[in-house]
C-alpha cells in the first residue's frame, strides 16, 4: 500500500518532469529515437540480422511484405530449409554466433557443448531459485543471472573466448532458469506438487523446455517442433530492439556478460516489449467472455470498434496483436507462426479459436487504419499468433515472456561480441536540458 507521502510527492515529479510535445520539435529530439514516421534513428552497424518492411522507391519509403534476414539467410527459406529435419534452434544459434551455417560434424559438436552446459551449479537449484522464489518469472530470471556470476571466476573479462563461452553457458542453462523458476512459483504460491525434472542431454531446447515444465515430462513430436519454430523466429530482430539496444548500451560501457543479459531481461519484461503476446490472449478471453458465438463475424467486428474506441478491454484503445513499428504490410514471423497455429489447433481441436483469430486479422486492419488514420499499413504481428500457440502447448501465461527471453537471449549474445569487437565507445547520446537556472535560497528562507 502506496502512503499519502509518495502520493504527494508523485505528483511533484509529474509537475516537474512533464515535458511539451512542442519541446520535441523545437529542439528536433527524435522521440523514442525514432523519426515522426516511426523509422529509427540510425545509431550502429550490424552484421548479425536485418528488419525490411520499407523499400525506398523513387525517393519514397514504400512499404513491402515483411522480411527477416539472419546472418544473410531469409528466416522463411531457413526454417523451411530444414525439411523434415526435427530441430533449428540449436543450428540458427551457431548461424547467428559464428555468422556461417555448421556442418553436420559442427553441430553435432555444438549441440554436445550446449548439453554439457546445460547443468546448474550444485546447490544452485535450491539455494537460489527456490530459496528465493518469485511470482515474476523473468524477475526469478533475472537474479539467477546474476548469481550465476558468482560462480565464474573470469567474470569481469571482455575477451572473445572467455565472453563466448559465458553467453553459450547462459544460452544452455536458460530454459532451466524459466521452468524452475516456474515450479517454484507454482509450489510456494499456488500450492501445487513440486516436480523437477533434469535435463536429458539427448534432448534439444525445446524438447527439454517442454520436459521440465510438464509433471509427467511428455510432449508429442509437433509440439516439439512447433515450439523450437517459434524460438527460432524470436532469438533475433536487429540491434533497434529494446533489449538488444539496451545489451548493446551496456555492453559498451565495459561490463560484463551477467550484468549485460540481466539489464537485457528488465528491459524485455516490459509490456510495450516481450509482454505484448499476453495482452493479445488476455483480450482473445475478454472478446469470447462477451460474444456469445465467436463464429459471428460481424458480431466480432463490431466488438473490435469498441476496443478501439476505448469501450471494451482494457479501454486503452489497442487491437493487440496488430502492428509493428517496421512491418507494415506482413510481418514474417507472424506468416510462419499462423502456419504453425493452423497445424496444431487440428491436433489440439481448437479450430473455433483459430478461426477467431483469422476474424480479427481480416478486419482489424481497415478498422484501425479508419479510426487511428494509419496511412502506412497495419498487419499482424508475431504476438498475435505466439500467445495462441503458447497456449495451445499448455505453457501458462507466466511462462510467456521467459520464452521469449530464452530465444532472445541467442541475440543478445551475439551484438554483446559484435560490440565487443567492433563497437569500441561508449554510447552515449545526447540529452538537451530545458530546465531555467535558478538562484539557491538557503533552506531558512523557502
Amino acid at each position: 500500500m502506496v502512503d499519502d507521502y509518495f502520493i504527494k510527492q508523485a505528483a511533484l515529479c509529474s509537475t516537474q518532469d512533464e515535458t511539451p510535445t512542442e519541446l520535441y520539435e523545437k529542439y528536433d529530439v527524435k522521440k523514442g529515437l525514432r523519426d515522426k514516421d516511426g523509422k529509427g534513428v540510425v545509431t550502429g552497424l550490424t552484421h548479425i540480422s536485418r528488419v525490411d518492411g520499407f523499400e525506398m522507391i523513387n525517393g519514397v519509403r514504400t512499404p513491402i511484405e515483411g522480411r527477416l534476414i539472419y546472418r544473410g539467410y531469409d528466416i522463411k527459406d531457413f526454417i523451411i530449409g530444414h525439411g523434415e529435419r526435427k530441430f533449428s534452434f540449436e543450428e540458427a544459434t551457431y548461424l547467428l554466433l559464428f555468422g556461417e551455417l555448421p556442418t553436420t560434424s559442427q553441430l553435432e559438436e555444438f549441440k554436445e557443448i550446449i548439453a554439457n552446459h546445460r547443468e546448474l551449479p550444485t546447490t544452485f537449484l535450491r539455494g537460489v531459485i527456490l530459496k528465493a522464489h518469485s511470482k515474476d518469472i523473468m524477475n526469478s530470471m533475472t537474479k539467477s543471472v546474476l548469481s550465476l556470476g558468482a560462480y565464474d571466476d573470469y567474470i569481469g573479462s571482455n575477451e572473445i573466448p572467455i565472453v563466448l563461452k559465458q553467453c553459450i553457458s547462459l544460452i544452455s542453462v536458460m530454459p532451466m532458469l524459466a521452468a524452475y523458476g516456474y515450479q517454484a512459483y507454482r509450489y510456494y504460491d499456488l500450492n501445487d506438487s513440486l516436480i523437477i525434472h533434469r535435463p536429458d542431454p539427448k534432448l534439444s531446447v525445446a524438447e527439454n523446455l517442454l520436459m521440465t515444465l510438464r509433471q509427467d515430462g511428455k510432449f508429442t513430436e509437433l509440439e516439439a517442433k512447433v515450439l523450437d519454430a517459434a524460438l527460432v523466429l524470436h532469438m533475433e530482430h536487429g540491434g533497434g530492439n529494446n533489449s538488444t539496444f539496451t545489451a548493446r548500451v551496456v555492453t559498451s560501457a565495459g561490463s560484463d556478460t551477467y550484468a549485460v543479459m540481466a539489464a537485457a531481461l528488465s528491459s524485455l519484461k516490459g509490456p510495450k516489449h516481450g509482454g505484448a503476446n499476453i495482452k493479445v490472449v488476455q483480450m482473445i478471453a475478454d472478446i469470447k467472455k462477451h460474444i456469445y458465438d465467436t463464429d459471428d463475424e460481424e458480431a466480432v467486428r463490431k466488438y473490435l470498434i469498441d476496443i478501439l474506441d476505448k469501450k471494451a478491454f482494457d479501454k486503452a484503445g489497442l487491437i493487440y496483436g496488430m502492428g509493428h513499428a517496421v512491418y507494415s504490410i506482413s510481418d514474417p514471423r507472424a506468416e510462419i507462426l499462423r502456419t504453425l497455429a493452423e497445424r496444431l489447433a487440428v491436433e489440439k481441436g481448437r479450430e473455433k479459436d483459430l478461426r477467431l483469430y483469422q476474424t480479427i486479422v481480416k478486419y482489424a486492419p481497415d478498422l484501425i487504419t479508419e479510426r487511428k488514420h494509419a496511412f502506412t499499413g497495419v498487419s499482424a504481428n508475431v504476438d498475435m499468433y505466439s500467445g495462441f500457440v503458447y497456449d495451445m502447448l499448455g505453457i501458462p501465461e507466466e511462462m510467456f515472456t521467459p520464452i521469449f527471453a530464452i530465444a532472445r537471449i541467442v541475440g543478445w549474445s551475439a551484438h554483446r561480441i559484435e560490440e565487443l569487437v567492433g563497437g569500441g565507445k561508449i554510447i552515449r547520446p545526447a540529452y538537451i536540458s530545458i530546465s531555467p537556472e535558478r538562484k539557491y535560497v538557503p533552506i531558512e528562507k523557502r
